[in-house]
């Protein structure tokens, strides 16, 4: 597992472990942003609710990932909601020692500005795929950026020498809009079209 900060860096500065419940709220959207967050273990989702109640998932956060970071940098609220998908182990360091952390540390300083471009980047190719009126691309996008970023960790399939997605096709429905439906017929579509690989009800890319 690589990790977004060592974890014995986090500690040395004050930084604590936290159990997180499956389903249990670790910070919600509009509330004062006092810690820096890192997954050590389990499975984050970030996300947004509109008033209708319907999720729109910006993210689903791996072990050694760090989220909620932004008011960390900018003093506003968090942008979303992040709530423990399975039972999960948070290590997270108190805002000012995280940025006495910064200061004294000019190369995780700079890593963590990189992270934050990358997001930002991220989230622009996100944004104009999802504006499209085609499934496919859509959801050819959402797999790309999960591919990309989560390729080392994820199984492969010996058979067919691709990486396992690890999003379901409900988690892929929130993050564009889609209904389930849509999805798994997608999948299918590019599946037939050997753009991607379904095993065993799996999919990879």
């Amino acid at each position: 597992m690589n990790h977004m900060i060592d974890i014995d860096t986090l500690i040395c500065y004050g930084a604590t472990y936290k159990k997180v419940a499956k389903g249990e709220i670790i910070f919600l959207e509009g509330s004062q942003g006092r810690y820096y967050h890192q997954l050590e273990t389990g499975r984050v989702k970030w996300i947004n609710v509109d008033d209708s109640g319907k999720e729109f998932v910006q993210k689903i956060i791996s072990p050694g990932e760090s989220f909620g970071d932004m008011p960390m940098l900018d003093d506003g609220p968090y942008v979303a909601t992040a709530i423990a998908d399975v039972d999960s182990m948070v290590i997270r360091l108190p805002k000012e020692m995280f940025l006495q952390l910064l200061r004294e540390n000019p190369a995780i300083h700079f890593s963590f500005t990189r992270l934050m471009a990358q997001r930002l980047r991220e989230k622009f190719i996100i944004l104009k795929e999802v504006a499209s009126q085609d499934p496919e691309r859509k959801v050819s996008t959402i797999i790309e950026m999960y591919k990309s970023v989560h390729e080392s960790e994820q199984d492969c399939c010996p058979e067919c020498h691709k990486t396992k997605i690890g999003l379901t096709r409900q988690e892929i429905a929130d993050m564009t809009g889609l209904r389930v439906e849509t999805v798994i017929r997608t999948i299918r579509n590019l599946h037939e079209k050997g753009k991607l690989k379904i095993q065993r009800g799996k999919v990879y890319c």
